[in-house]
């Protein structure tokens, strides 16, 4: 049985981090498993690869969420990396922090050290921001020396500019940098991709780190069991190869991180007697820590989309077939430039749902592209946009759940999409804003019409329906191992994100999260990471940033 200081499980964003600062330390050892294989696959690589990566079982679980009443009956897609980097290599590539109040209500629930003046250095140290206009760039915010480089989208078209300046007219007002003093605005998107390639986490943060002796990153290693000895964490478990690979232990001399993301951390506990005691007992597994709050509190963002046709303006649809498209590839091939080098999102608008609204609680996304049946790896046959909208911090919460004591079976995964009032209310705003965005008159000239739900949807029933038939998720799944005080029967992890009850056990990705941050969840992820990686070293935590008014 190998053994190693600290054993990672899933080198995603956050075990990508972890690895890099954990192996700084010469004198430690570190183990990285991972259930998928390296990142080698060009799809990956290339920012409009992620239409592919969206639905390759090479690199993607292909997850999906149970039926639901706000889903009209449907399953919906639930995404998540299978290799190198995690999601971080399959997602749309965008950098969203959130907002301050966002991170000072999980201080104020009781997490000491995670209010936005506690993190921000965190965020700062991940990221070298590369803008278009250094200017713009407030140091109180931005950081310039991580190994993430954050930035500007260089494409511009007249349908973006268009949308832009509708809303404008609309009362929303440009925003420079919707990642520093404030977020709400419109702006063009940050990106983590550099000279036209995507930045992962594991090109950012893992490669980099596995020059050095004392880290090993195992693939194709998909862990089955966390050992314990009492109530200490010792090793993992895990089948090289599959389910039918040769099942081998490593030892942990220290401690055992779980990185494996939303889904993957809370069935492994699960499975490995860790969890609501009922559950377990039902699946015939073995209680070895009763811990309620294992899979619960599991929240993502749920979008429908208005679809329009375009007029008078070439949208990606069109560059995406024929020998425009054999144009495309030979710009990307030359100059790491055009629609190849695009992420699925162009534009991005924070607003409120409503004027009384004392903080901004909607997200609209804007692309000159439009995709069949509104997913996002298949482009429609006619020239279209696409506008979405959500509610930044939903209340509707659901569960992750072993679905049997087999590790290699898919778990349940129950969002409850928009099952909360408050979240359809919320919806219902958001909705309206992007039709009246998409009704703007500077988009007028190319606007032809509106494709789905269609003008003649007006009611508050018609949008509802329509959000049921084709709302869906924006890959934000998170909440499952909440981060909370011992007062709160669904903590699973304290403020150290150390595993209630139990040593030598801890779980950094984003099922820790308490609350939805008002934003992606990557560079949240990173942050967490980052602060964990000070936490397991013993490190003294950064210091606050002291932030005016």
């Amino acid at each position: 049985m190998d053994s190693f200081d600290y054993v990672i499980v899933g080198a995603g964003s956050a075990g990508s981090v972890l690895a890099n600062r954990l192996s700084e330390d010469p004198s430690v050892t570190v183990c990285v498993l991972e259930a998928g294989p390296s990142d080698w696959h060009p799809f990956i690589h290339i920012p409009a690869g992620f239409m592919y990566t969206l639905v390759n079982p090479q690199v993607n679980w292909l997850y999906s969420s149970e039926p639901s009443e706000w889903t009209g009956g449907r399953r919906i897609a639930a995404p998540r990396g299978k290799t190198l980097g995690g999601s971080s290599s399959i997602n749309g590539h965008i950098y969203n922090r959130g907002q301050r109040l966002d991170f000072d209500g999980w201080a104020q629930r009781g997490n000491r050290g995670w209010g936005y003046a506690d993190v921000l250095p965190y965020f700062r140290r991940t990221e070298q921001r590369i803008a278009d206009a250094p200017a713009a760039v407030d140091d109180t915010f931005r950081g310039h020396e991580g190994g993430l480089p954050i930035t500007d989208l260089d494409w511009r078209d007249p349908l973006c500019e268009a949308f832009i300046e509708g809303a404008v007219q609309m009362g929303i007002p440009r925003n420079r940098d919707y990642n520093g003093t404030m977020q709400a605005g419109v702006s063009y998107v940050q990106r983590v991709i550099r000279n036209g390639r995507r930045v992962s986490a594991a090109r950012a943060f893992l490669h980099p780190a596995m020059k050095r002796p004392n880290l090993t990153v195992r693939t194709h290693a998909q862990a089955t069991e966390i050992v314990l000895e009492g109530k200490r964490a010792t090793g993992v478990r895990y089948r090289n190869g599959g389910r039918n690979g040769r099942l081998t232990e490593v030892h942990a001399n220290k401690e055992v991180v779980l990185c494996g993301g939303t889904v993957n951390s809370p069935q492994l506990l699960q499975v490995s007697g860790i969890g609501p005691a009922p559950l377990l007992q039902s699946l015939g597994v073995a209680v070895k820590h009763a811990l309620p709050g294992v899979g619960e509190n599991l929240r993502d963002h749920y979008a429908p989309r208005f679809v329009a046709r375009v007029k008078g303006a070439t949208s990606i649809n069109e560059r995406s077939h024929g020998l425009r498209l054999v144009g495309e590839v030979l710009k990307y091939a030359v100059s790491r430039k055009g629609i190849l080098a695009l992420n699925p999102t162009l534009i991005y608008v924070f607003w409120k749902s409503d004027e009384r609204v004392d903080n901004y609680d909607l997200q609209l996304t804007f692309t000159p592209a439009s995709y069949k049946e509104g997913v996002q790896s298949t482009l429609d046959d006619f020239p279209g946009m696409t506008i979405a909208s959500w509610q930044q911090r939903p209340d509707s919460t659901g569960y992750i759940r072993a679905r049997s004591a087999d590790p290699f079976e898919a778990p349940v995964i129950q969002p409850n999409y928009l099952a909360a009032e408050s979240d359809r209310r919320v919806l219902l705003a958001g909705m309206k804003l992007a039709r009246r965005l998409l009704g703007s008159q500077p988009l007028s000239k190319y606007y032809d019409r509106e494709e789905f739900p269609g003008a003649e949807k007006q009611s508050d029933d018609d949008l509802l329906t329509a959000a049921k038939q084709r709302g869906t998720t924006t890959f934000h799944l998170m909440g499952s191992c909440r981060m909370a005080p011992d007062n709160d029967p669904t903590a699973v992890v304290d403020d150290q994100l150390r595993v209630r009850g139990l040593e030598g056990l801890r779980v950094v990705d984003a099922s820790i999260m308490p609350t939805m941050p008002s934003a992606n969840l990557n560079a949240s992820v990173l942050m967490i990471a980052e602060k964990a990686a000070d936490m397991i070293r013993g490190k003294p935590a950064l210091e606050a940033v002291v932030l005016k008014d």
